[in-house]
């Protein structure tokens, strides 16, 4: 597995990971919901990575690096150490703590950033939203 950070040929991919993966595993939201359109909203600020085992793409990363933000991390598979390596990968780049957001239903990826030592710091509601989002830190 490679970790580097996604060139331009590659976002549309990444985005269609991003809409995959979030349709399949976000069951509190309808899956329509979720675009690849927003995540290449979102790749035009952000500095993009993915993780790749020859020509398959495994998962991907969006980092903002001006807040040093972990916007998004997405893997195909889980239980096989991608995540984990992403988030190595953009925490190396961070120069301060690295924080995100995660949202309250989404049980799998707190237990995952907690075990990976991200602490929650702050608990909040989007507009219109019927779960909270945990900022966390690291």
């Amino acid at each position: 597995m490679i970790i580097r950070r996604a060139q331009a040929s590659e976002i549309a991919a990444c985005a269609a990971l991003y809409e995959r993966v979030l349709r399949e595993t976000f069951t509190w939201t309808p899956p329509q919901q979720h675009q690849a359109a927003d995540f290449l909203g979102h790749a035009q600020e952000e500095e993009v990575y993915l993780a790749r085992d020859g020509d398959r793409l495994l998962g991907i990363a969006g980092f903002h690096r001006p807040g040093n933000f972990l916007h998004s991390l997405y893997v195909e598979t889980r239980g096989e150490g991608v995540g984990k390596a992403l988030l190595d990968h953009v925490a190396a780049l961070a120069d301060g703590p690295l924080s995100l957001k995660c949202q309250s239903p989404n049980l799998r990826a707190l237990d995952f950033y907690l075990r990976e030592g991200f602490r929650i710091v702050d608990i909040g509601r989007d507009p219109g939203a019927p779960f909270t989002w945990l900022r966390m830190s690291r």
